[in-house]
């Protein structure tokens, strides 16, 4: 038996109540149906809240009420940064399967949606309560300091669907590279002025016309292992491993030299593309 509601919109098509999968799959409407690439994309989402999570948890109310461990502290704080690594993952698989399969109709919204999670929320919070860790005398500026990256990010993300950009580059450093460095910039552990204007710089970085190029390919697996290996010493340092400070500081201190060199392999690429036309141009003239 078929039942149909009349003030249903017309875009829902009544099932049988023995249908199958299939028919309840076409009965939904385009703009509503989940593809394996934006199951990846609200897993990102989900990697951002619980960070902000554990971020409060775990070293903000231990800081407000003069309890936890350092050694409990440190690894909410490093759990925090991981599901931030892991959402970046899961941002540059997103990508790669949309391409690879399909997306659906809102896949660019959600994804726009979920790196404003991940990678805008999430390290401005973290920088939030690094601030009220330091001292309450640098919470103001602090506070500042994360309105600021917040900002950078939404009008990074606004920009990108707005601008279109030559393929293989983006202008500006990319949100998850930004956020990521923001928070490196953090567990360095640098006096408090250094630390400020450094996140400053990196969230001009995100709305700049700096050139950098889309992780797809040999780069993309690069990133990719970056990443893993961006875990592994933040794992050691969480659990205190000997060494593990060391070379947390290490890992944190070559993501700031990427921030800074990465843009050159842009850059590089223009410069063989304008040679490149330039020869073509001269092949076209000579008889």
């Amino acid at each position: 038996m078929t039942v149909t509601d009349r003030n249903a919109p017309a875009a829902w098509v009544a099932v049988e109540d023995d249908g199958d999968a299939d028919d309840a799959a076409d009965a939904m409407p385009l703009s509503m149906r989940l593809s394996i690439a934006d199951t990846l994309t609200l897993s990102n989402a989900t990697c951002g809240f619980l960070a902000v999570y554990f971020t409060t948890t775990g070293v903000l109310i231990p800081h407000l009420t003069n309890s936890g461990d350092a050694g409990v502290v440190r690894n909410n704080a490093a759990t925090a940064v991981l599901l931030m690594l892991l959402a970046s993952v899961f941002d540059l698989c997103d990508g790669l399967v949309a391409r690879k399969l399909r997306a659906s109709p809102m896949g660019a919204e959600l994804d726009n949606l979920s790196d404003l999670i991940s990678f805008g929320l999430a390290p401005a919070y973290f920088v939030l309560v690094w601030g009220m860790v330091v001292g309450d005398v640098h919470e103001p500026l602090s506070a500042l300091a994360a309105t600021v990256v917040m900002l950078a990010v939404v009008l990074r993300l606004a920009r990108f669907s707005c601008v279109t950009m030559p393929d293989g580059v983006f202008q500006g450093m990319p949100s998850p590279f930004g956020a990521l460095t923001v928070v490196s910039i953090v567990l360095l552990e640098l006096p408090f002025m250094p630390t400020l204007l450094a996140i400053v710089g990196v969230a001009w970085l995100m709305v700049s016309r700096v050139e950098y190029p889309k992780p797809r390919g040999p780069l993309a697996a690069a990133m990719l292992a970056w990443i893993v290996l961006s875990m592994a010493l933040l794992t050691a340092w969480a659990f205190d491993a000997p060494g593990g400070l060391l070379m947390l500081q290490t890992g944190c201190s070559l993501q700031l030299v990427l921030g800074a060199v990465i843009p050159l392999f842009a850059m590089a690429r223009r410069v063989y593309a304008f040679r490149d036309n330039r020869r073509e141009a001269r092949a076209g003239i000579e008889p």
